[in-house]
């Protein structure tokens, strides 16, 4: 903490509880409004699935009750997107106690960078990922192999990947405020790179679906992402005293 007096840890809590309860409820709202055009927003998300199909081609469902909740997951999921804004901005709150005053101002515009992102995030998923996704699993059929996705897997699938991706685009944000407070610097991500993309494909391959391809979809955007978090770092990060430089610079 960065205030003279430090706040109790239930206080904390108590924080993190009105939070919670904010963005819970930003999330309702969001998906009682989706669920009117749950119909209307589940034949968006899944276009680049019908594009690639056989003409004539469907989805199905294959338990009574599949349809209806496949439908409230949708309103559910667009609920997420819609509140997301209100979600990030509630957790930089919740972060913002911490900083210091100089540091609070930028939380402006890190919430509307976090939201940027994490859409831009999904987008890409919906309309670079998906595309290509669909058209490689589809292209495992014959003529005795019929694909027949179902309304609930393909939802699951779906809504995974717009998730994840919405995620990890929020990469270059987080390394950018982190080199902004100090904590990592750009000689510490260029010296790590190596490692980071390591990660990025076992991460990959833990948040996409067990194929090659949308694990590389995913990985490559990451590290594209991460030397954008060098040069956010390398322009917003702190800089050293002079007295640093000098001594660096000497030795």
């Amino acid at each position: 903490m960065h205030e003279d007096e430090k706040i109790p840890f239930t206080a904390h809590l108590e924080e993190l509880r009105k939070r919670l309860i904010t963005s819970f409820i930003a999330i309702g709202v969001g998906a009682v409004i989706s669920f009117a055009f749950k119909e209307r927003l589940f034949n968006i998300l899944i276009q680049p699935l019908i594009k690639v199909m056989e003409e004539g081609d469907t989805l199905i469902f294959t338990g009574l009750p599949e349809a209806f909740f496949t439908y409230l997951k949708v309103a559910l999921l667009s609920g997420i997107l819609i509140s997301s804004p209100i979600i990030l901005y509630e957790f930089w709150m919740f972060v913002a106690p911490g900083l210091y005053k100089k540091e609070r101002r930028l939380l402006g515009p890190i919430v509307f960078l976090s939201s940027f992102f994490f859409i831009g995030g999904a987008l890409f998923g919906y309309f670079i990922v998906f595309p290509w996704g669909f058209k490689f699993f589809l292209g495992f059929a014959t003529e005795t192999i019929r694909p027949l996705p179902s309304m609930k897997e393909y939802f699951a699938f779906s809504a995974k990947l717009l998730l994840a991706f919405g995620l990890v685009f929020e990469l270059p944000l987080v390394l950018t405020f982190l080199a902004k407070l100090g904590i990592v610097s750009v000689d510490f991500l260029k010296k790590n790179r190596k490692y980071a993309l390591l990660l990025f494909f076992v991460g990959s391959a833990i948040l996409t679906p067990p194929d090659v391809i949308t694990q590389i979809m995913m990985a490559l955007p990451l590290m594209a992402l991460y030397e954008l978090s060098i040069l956010g770092a390398r322009i917003f990060g702190r800089k050293k005293p002079q007295a640093d430089e000098a001594e660096d610079l000497a030795g």
